[in-house]
């Protein structure tokens, strides 16, 4: 019984510890500085397994249809490559003031399985400035832009460039 009240005693004292913590406003959230290690390592590690946790059931369609691919790479060019760049096209001055920055996805899409970058590109996540895209496009966008991602991390910069030289001519 006393070993018990002790341990209740400890997690008191760490509750209580927390709240003022909290209250007190010393954190600093600037987006200049960066999270400490400890933070920095449940902030990643919890986002990396909530997003394979929530998307291991989701079932990837075909993602080779080339008409598929040049719709996503509309979207992407239109929402994406302003934070996450392209072949040759560098991240835009908004990225740079994100904290977390955004993933250059030309070097870090083969991190995830096109499961995986559908279900954070549906759904976002929260405080990382990456916006939920479900709420406003179609499961279809959606994997369109999935299979531009896939297509795109193999792509030189002037292969990028031509797409876009040839869907600006398809618009006109």
């Amino acid at each position: 019984m006393k070993n018990l009240l002790w341990l209740l005693g400890i997690i008191a004292l760490v509750a209580v510890s927390g709240v003022i913590f909290i209250y007190s406003g010393t954190y600093n959230i600037s987006a200049t500085v960066p999270h400490n290690a400890l933070t920095h390592w449940i902030m990643s590690t919890t986002m990396d397994n909530s997003v394979k946790h929530h998307a291991k059931n989701i079932v990837v369609p075909d993602l080779s249809d080339s008409s598929k691919i040049k719709m996503g790479f509309v979207h992407y060019r239109a929402m994406c490559v302003s934070c996450h760049g392209a072949p040759g096209v560098s991240q835009e001055e908004l990225a740079a003031g994100l904290y977390p920055k955004p993933p250059k996805l030309v070097r870090t899409i083969h991190e995830w399985t096109p499961a995986e970058l559908f279900w954070i590109t549906k759904y976002g996540v929260k405080m990382t400035g990456m916006p939920a895209w479900g709420p406003t496009h179609s499961d279809d966008k959606i994997w369109a832009m999935v299979a531009f991602m896939e297509k795109m991390q193999k792509m030189t910069p002037e292969q990028y460039k031509n797409l876009d030289i040839e869907l600006k001519k398809d618009q006109d």
